[in-house]
């Protein structure tokens, strides 16, 4: 996902689940996608947002994440590093937090609309 939508989500995690969302990495030089680590086929058959990229292996494919070292590797770093063996992003929370995340987003966007319109009407 994109860097803006992906960072907001992954604030949106870390608030939900009192800091420990699971282990994000994201790139620290720019707009670059956050990646979400969930458990082996938790992304299959979610019905993901917009802007989403699910990266999965196949049989007959090879999938690339590069990770960074715990102790980071630039330009990529954790967001929310590993905290313990087997523990995950929770896709269903995820894919909450996905939605509720677009759903701000379109309510700030109206919000904005409708104020620069009431604005231009009153001559402001």
């Amino acid at each position: 996902m994109d860097g803006d939508m992906g960072r907001g989500i992954a604030d949106l995690l870390v608030a939900l689940t009192g800091g420990d969302p699971g282990p994000i990495i994201m790139q620290a030089n720019g707009r670059r996608p956050v990646y979400f680590f969930l458990a082996p086929g938790g992304g299959r058959m979610r019905p993901w947002p917009p802007g989403v990229t699910s990266l999965t292996s196949a049989p007959v494919g090879v999938t690339y994440l590069p990770v960074p070292a715990l102790d980071g590797a630039w330009p990529l770093t954790w967001r929310c590093p590993p905290s313990g063996e087997g523990r995950f992003v929770h896709a269903l929370l995820l894919l909450r937090a996905a939605d509720l995340y677009q759903a701000s987003c379109a309510i700030s966007s109206e919000t904005t609309a409708q104020a620069s319109a009431a604005g231009s009407i009153s001559g402001k």
